[in-house]
């Protein structure tokens, strides 16, 4: 299974007026512009997904949906509390785990420090390893099998701006 990782655009500064709840934060308009051009680059990179995974978090849910409309996927996008900035890697493993037939791409939309720290879960088998990833940054994870713990590679991790360069 390849896992690619998505982190969310450009959001609403946490505390903003009519933003209070975490949860409801949108993407900006140069976030959603952003994600316009990331769109883009991943056509180009003729990347496919038999499922888009996402936080149900606004933020994510938008970039997800970007995605998900450019990429002609719509069908392919769903949602779960696991990938939540403070969602649970084991769950989200087993819900990967429990698709049948196994996908060969699933485009994982979420939040930082979650998706880092999941990275680095699956290809040193903890959380401790930092990785530096951007809003709207793109990672590939290469695995034969899912499990807590080491059992994937680390192919590429690109930035915005690398992507950009794409578009």
């Amino acid at each position: 299974m390849n896992l690619y990782v998505l982190r969310h655009g450009i959001a609403v500064e946490p505390g903003t007026p009519g933003y209070e709840k975490d949860s409801e934060r949108p993407l900006t308009p140069k976030g959603r512009h952003q994600l316009r051009q990331i769109a883009g680059a991943m056509k180009k990179m003729d990347l496919r997904f038999a499922l888009i995974f996402s936080s149900p978090f606004l933020r994510a849910k938008q970039t997800a949906e970007i995605i998900a409309e450019s990429l002609k996927l719509k069908k392919q996008l769903g949602f779960s509390d696991a990938l939540t900035p403070d969602g649970n890697p084991k769950a989200l493993i087993r819900q990967l785990n429990e698709l049948k037939p196994v996908p060969e791409n699933v485009l994982l939309v979420g939040h930082e420090p979650y998706l880092s720290q999941l990275i680095a879960l699956l290809t040193a088998g903890e959380t401790g390893v930092a990785i530096d990833l951007k809003k709207g940054g793109l990672g590939k994870l290469e695995a034969e099998s899912l499990r807590l713990g080491r059992c994937a590679t680390l192919v590429w991790l690109l930035t915005p701006g690398q992507m950009k360069l794409m578009g």
